[in-house]
């Protein structure tokens, strides 16, 4: 029955299922920035070094992108309900487990699970969505669902330094479990079940990325200390490079695979992933950076360094907007570039600074011009990719972008925490070097993206349309 022609009751009741699911997803993208703020503590706590702290980042990011199609494939054969119910319930136990974990590997077990449940979770939810929203109010219901992406950014890194500051930080974690509870218990009251379809999952598939991208990660931070030329760094790297490959022939062989080759080889698809891996690699790396500059160099406490960094994540939000606006009239292509070359000036000005500076006048100037570029860059990934995207393809296309928005997180963290090593040891002595480096290193990529772009992103404008963040049906 659609919403046209349903009762008064299930038509207003609509909206009580995207507040309810709303707030699920609200918790999912709190928790990838949430986390950043709560760094420094947590190392000083459990006694984690660089390599650790880094994991405890990209574990969640990593698991949460590179199972979100097959979370959404699940949603599929399972049922949406079946499949949010559980991801859901995964989510929340997991939070409990961070919070309560006494050990950097308990920590990160915790964060991989939580990961895994977001990834079931994010897809099904949005999938109830555009079942239970028809005609213009599944469009004003994703326009709903898509601010929840910039609010939660900019909300996590404040709820991160409070509670840091305040409780402590098991918190950032423990505040998941009576949220989840809640929307656990109205789930059933409120989403009707659903008959899945019946259709393959390809497990393998997902397994393999997912595997691949952890054993480049892998030898991206051990690069950082074991120098690139060591048996620690070469071998996961190589061993990336060859689960990549195989990951192509799986693919190739098996009848619903995971990414259709056919997809992945359209040219707004690889401006779309280019331009999202990038975009997100930049901001997650900035933010990391910036942490454990701020607490570790210049002894900001966890709120003022949350206090911080809300500009910033409000710029984000803010230069999405405007992004949104400037490609209906301008393109994709001139925004993406001037996107990169906004952050790289920004991450440029962030080099300028000094221990004996405030962060005020070297550090939050240059980040705010850099997260005004980064906002943009994610509304063309999405908008000017679904626009030339085939109707048959949208969901997959938009299952792929949404993956490359979580694994450029894990990518981006991974790597500036290896050239910034020399500044992350224990007793680096506040040492800004590798601060500068890393920062250095993410103005060079937005600089080479911009150039990227030039000539990768599709020309003209896009149609008018819309696309939720998440995984498509």
């Amino acid at each position: 029955m659609s919403l046209e022609t349903a009762p008064a009751g299930r038509r207003t009741g609509g909206w009580g299922v995207l507040v309810l699911l709303c707030l699920a997803q609200f918790m999912l993208i709190v928790d990838i920035t949430v986390v950043q703020v709560a760094l420094p503590t947590i190392g000083a706590d459990l006694a984690l070094d660089r390599e650790s702290l880094t994991w405890v980042v990209t574990t969640y990011t990593l698991c949460f992108g590179g199972l979100m199609v097959l979370g959404g494939r699940l949603a599929d054969a399972l049922g949406a309900r079946r499949t949010l119910m559980a991801g859901l319930g995964l989510f929340t136990a997991a939070s409990l487990l961070c919070g309560l974990a006494g050990s950097g590997a308990a920590l990160i077990a915790g964060r991989a699970l939580q990961g895994v449940g977001a990834s079931l979770l994010s897809p099904a939810a949005l999938a109830v969505i555009t079942t239970t929203f028809t005609g213009e109010r599944r469009g004003r219901a994703l326009g709903v669902w898509a601010a929840i992406g910039g609010t939660g950014a900019a909300l996590g890194v404040l709820v991160g330094g409070v509670l840091t500051a305040g409780p402590g930080w098991a918190w950032v974690f423990f505040v998941n479990v009576p949220i989840g509870l809640v929307v656990l218990a109205a789930v059933p009251a409120l989403v009707p079940p659903a008959p899945g379809r019946g259709e393959r999952v390809d497990v393998p598939g997902a397994l393999v990325v997912t595997l691949a991208t952890a054993l480049l990660i892998y030898g991206l931070v051990t690069a950082g200390d074991a120098g690139w030329g060591a048996a620690g760094t070469v071998l996961p790297l190589a061993g990336s490079v060859l689960l990549y490959v195989l990951f192509v022939v799986v693919e190739r062989s098996v009848r619903s695979p995971l990414m259709r080759a056919e997809t992945l080889a359209r040219r707004p698809v690889i401006s779309g992933t280019f331009v999202m891996l990038v975009a997100t690699g930049l901001m997650l790396g900035l933010f990391f950076l910036s942490s454990l500059y701020l607490q570790h160099v210049l002894k900001f406490s966890a709120l003022e360094t949350g206090l911080l960094f809300l500009p910033v994540a409000i710029a984000i939000t803010v230069g999405a907007q405007l992004g949104g606006h400037l490609i209906g009239r301008l393109g994709g292509r001139p925004v993406a570039v001037a996107s990169f070359v906004l952050t790289a000036a920004g991450a440029a000005l962030m080099t300028r600074i000094s221990p004996d500076a405030s962060a005020y006048t070297t550090l939050l100037p240059g980040f705010v011009l850099a997260a005004l570029g980064i906002g943009p860059a994610f509304v063309t990934a999405t908008t000017t990719t679904m626009a030339n995207i085939p109707p048959g393809e949208n969901g997959v296309a938009s299952g792929v972008i949404n993956t490359f928005h979580e694994l450029g997180g894990s990518i981006g963290v991974a790597a500036v925490s290896t050239v910034a090593a020399a500044s992350l040891a224990p007793g680096s002595a506040g040492g800004v070097g590798g601060f500068v480096a890393g920062l250095t290193l993410c103005a060079v990529v937005a600089v080479v993206a911009a150039a990227v772009s030039l000539g990768l992103v599709p020309p003209g404008r896009p149609a008018p349309a819309f696309v939720g963040h998440g995984h498509g049906h």
